[in-house]
């Protein structure tokens, strides 16, 4: 059975998904990218900014779902400028402790609304 997941705690969906779907303990979490979930506009400043907004917008997420960050299991970073990948690394150290999830960090050309960051992931939660 499939429960959809909602919280004004993170942005609506801007198109024709859900901010995650809990199938028994796994929870598929859509991509974020760093709008404030109030204004629904992009979060100012540099991408360091954009990515931590984008983990807090997970978070909101995996705690609507019922559980945190340290629930997932893979991670997806998607970047328009791979240069930023240590970043990413900086700042994901802010957010989990190991052991780390999986997660794939991808190079893409652009992202919705001029994004530089972009994350999906998936989570288990267990009982």
């Amino acid at each position: 059975m499939k429960e959809i997941i909602s919280t004004d705690k993170a942005p609506k969906a801007i198109g024709t998904y859900s901010q995650a779907v809990k199938c028994g303990q796994t929870v598929y979490l859509s991509g974020q990218i760093p709008l404030v979930p109030e204004t629904m506009e992009m979060v100012g400043g540099d991408i360091s900014v954009q990515i931590k907004r984008v983990f807090d917008n997970l978070s909101a997420v995996c705690s609507a779902s019922g559980g945190s960050l340290a629930d997932i299991v893979k991670l997806n970073v998607f970047l328009t400028d791979l240069s930023n990948f240590p970043v990413v690394n900086e700042i994901m150290s802010q957010y989990f402790s190991e052991p780390y999830p999986a997660r794939a960090a991808i190079g893409v050309a652009s992202l919705p609304k001029d994004a530089g960051v972009e994350m999906d992931a998936v989570m288990v939660i267990e009982n």
